[in-house]
């Protein structure tokens, strides 16, 4: 156990060494390293006062001066957050996630706060939204980017703004806009990642997508059963419309072209489901070669379900990827979107990404920046710990489709 611990303590010690040049005195250096423990300690809250105990301080000053006016480079660590996560997690083949988390607050000071819709509370709540990319590899998942959502009533209020330390520059983005930022960032960083995943939100824009595909990145991207899918040429010639929904797509697929398949594990084992994919036109902006398709995910019912008569649930994904990709690589890129979930979760409840009391935005970043890194040491650190420890059936024919779904 003592030597677990000084392992533990040696490589928090050798993450900070990677993040000192961030810091341009001591006494902040030295701060961060205490907040970042105090975040992995197993506290009930995690909050200035609590942070400020663990540490030895008799009050939260110094934790909220760290915060607030210390000089020091969030965004420069936020990137060396990247590096050391592509040297421990990275792989050929990787997932960028995109996705936005509520933060419930009270009050109209916190910057960006409003009522506004949070998938966290699952209704219109006082809060702010942050975006966030997270990386995923057979290795282990992580945050490694955030960008705070300021809506158009902070952003059209400079005087709002100033109260609250937002930079004068900063305008509006939509959330779609800050999820291509981050994703820029992490292919221009050159992070091993050959997937973008998201959900309907992102996926439903096609400017995201046009911008996957002439980053010349593949992606598998979730998107509402209304979702007009465009046609191939051929079907055009058979007298078929130029495009469809994609819930009367797959009413029109053959049972044959649905195949059993795991989205990856999940907290009760295998997430099984039937899948199927059906090939569609070509991507317009992306290289040549490359593909499109759509993918359905269906549930599979239990007998009592099936008895009462319940229609099984369906879920559909927009894709583009290279020449060579596969029907399980489209899956096993849909089943890597729950990691940011899971991410998210984790975050919340063992480093605290949620329990801060600032109001400004910088103080936000800071504290976010702060959070990812303690949750990216505990990503590298399982993900190490283990290799230490280690020393031709027949087919009935197929109804008539408007796209070729793959049997």
């Amino acid at each position: 156990m003592e030597e677990d611990l000084e392992a533990w303590a040696g490589g928090l010690d050798g993450l900070f060494g990677l993040v000192a040049g961030r810091f341009f005195r001591t006494e902040p250096r030295r701060r961060a390293r205490a907040y970042v423990r105090g975040l992995l300690a197993p506290l009930a809250g995690k909050n200035g006062w609590t942070l400020a105990e663990v540490a030895g301080d008799t009050t939260p000053d110094g934790m909220q001066r760290l915060l607030n006016s210390a000089a020091w480079d969030a965004d420069g660590m936020r990137d060396d957050l990247r590096d050391y996560v592509t040297e421990h997690l990275g792989e050929p083949g990787g997932v960028l996630i995109v996705d936005e988390t509520g933060f419930l607050k009270k009050g109209a000071k916190s910057a960006g706060v409003q009522r506004q819709y949070s998938g966290t509370a699952g209704r219109v709540e006082n809060c702010q939204l942050g975006v966030f990319c997270a990386y995923a590899s057979g290795r282990g998942r992580t945050l490694i980017d955030r960008e705070l959502y300021l809506p158009r009533s902070w952003t059209g209020d400079r005087e709002r703004c100033r109260a609250a330390a937002v930079p004068d520059e900063v305008e509006f983005a939509t959330k779609t806009v800050l999820a291509k930022q981050m994703l820029g960032r992490a292919l221009d960083a050159g992070v091993p990642a050959s997937w973008v995943a998201a959900d309907e939100a992102y996926g439903q824009d096609y400017k995201f997508r046009s911008w996957c595909e002439k980053r010349r990145i593949g992606y598998v991207v979730a998107v509402p059963r209304s979702q007009s899918i465009p046609l191939s040429l051929e079907a055009d010639i058979a007298g078929l419309a130029g495009s469809r929904r994609a819930d009367d797509l797959v009413a029109r697929a053959p049972e044959q072209a649905w195949k059993r398949r795991s989205a990856g594990d999940g907290a009760k084992g295998e997430r099984l489901y039937d899948w199927a994919v059906a090939s569609l036109s070509p991507p317009p902006e992306a290289p040549a070669g490359w593909g499109r398709w759509l993918l359905v995910r269906r549930q599979i019912l239990t007998d009592t379900q099936i008895a009462a008569g319940d229609e099984p649930e369906l879920a559909y994904y927009l894709c583009a990827g290279p020449p060579g990709t596969s029907d399980d690589d489209l899956i096993r890129v849909a089943g890597a979107r729950w990691a940011i979930e899971e991410c998210f979760q984790t975050a919340k409840n063992e480093v605290g990404l949620d329990q801060y009391q600032v109001r400004r935005y910088d103080a936000w970043y800071r504290h976010i920046t702060l959070a990812m890194l303690a949750h990216a040491y505990l990503s590298v650190t399982a993900a190490i710990a283990p290799k230490d420890l280690a020393a031709g059936s027949s087919r009935s024919p197929s109804p008539r489709s408007d796209v070729s779904w793959h049997l």
